[in-house]
């Protein structure tokens, strides 16, 4: 059950990304939904399910878009197991964590792209797109992320867990 309704999230956040999410840029940057929901996940229900998330939307962005398979699966794999180690070491702070995360998170991810871009040839200025896509996308995501957080948690509260079977 709990794995149906991560595929679905993901999937719809996904779709959502692709299509929707666009129409919504502020300052040239527009929500990465499944960054924010793989993120508010892993701050949610830890880096393992998290991880899991960040495979599945990562891949399935991947398949949406022109460019090589498996770089939005390694950037948010990357951002999500950042998220996992604050999520541990910072697990008391319930205000500030979310924010913080979620602007560390976009930038990590960001960055990730860049590099893989650089690596594949696609060259890129650096500075110039750091400025004008990297920051405000960390903005928006940090003020994002405590709306993902909460949305992750009531969905968390209305799976069931799984039955524990002991011998």
């Amino acid at each position: 059950m709990r794995g149906a309704a991560g595929a679905l999230v993901v999937l719809a956040a996904v779709i959502l990304q692709v299509t929707w999410a666009p129409n919504l840029a502020i300052a040239g940057v527009f929500p990465n939904l499944v960054l924010l929901a793989v993120v508010g996940w892993t701050l949610t229900c830890g880096v393992r399910a998290g991880l899991r998330w960040a495979i599945g939307g990562g891949l399935l962005l991947d398949l949406a878009s022109p460019g090589p398979l498996g770089v939005h699966a390694l950037a948010l794999l990357v951002a999500a197991y950042g998220a996992g180690y604050a999520q541990r070491a910072f697990a008391h702070d319930r205000i500030l964590l979310p924010i913080a995360t979620g602007a560390a998170s976009a930038v990590v991810y960001s960055l990730v792209l860049l590099g893989l871009a650089d690596t594949f040839g696609q060259h890129v200025a650096f500075l110039a797109v750091v400025q004008a896509w990297v920051a405000p996308a960390a903005l928006l995501q940090g003020l994002l992320m405590p709306l993902a957080c909460w949305l992750a948690r009531r969905l968390d509260a209305r799976i069931p867990a799984p039955v524990q079977i002991e011998w």
